[in-house]
């Protein structure tokens, strides 16, 4: 799947980030110098692709 960063502003000037494509952290680091450049986030919702890669680091440490 492509890495795409979507950014949605709406007629009163609020603003949407939202990533696709990554999965855990990554998606925070990629997004992180578009919410500087916004301002203050009013909120955070993480989608299941931000926890698929905590998901692989917590079951290698249950099989260890």
């Amino acid at each position: 799947m492509p890495r795409i960063i979507e950014v949605t502003v709406s007629p009163s000037g609020e603003a949407t980030v939202q990533t696709k494509g990554y999965s855990g952290g990554d998606c925070l680091a990629a997004a992180r110098y578009l919410e500087r450049a916004l301002g203050l986030a009013t909120s955070d919702v993480r989608t299941a692709e931000f926890y698929a890669g905590q998901d692989a680091a917590q079951d290698l440490r249950q099989s260890q």
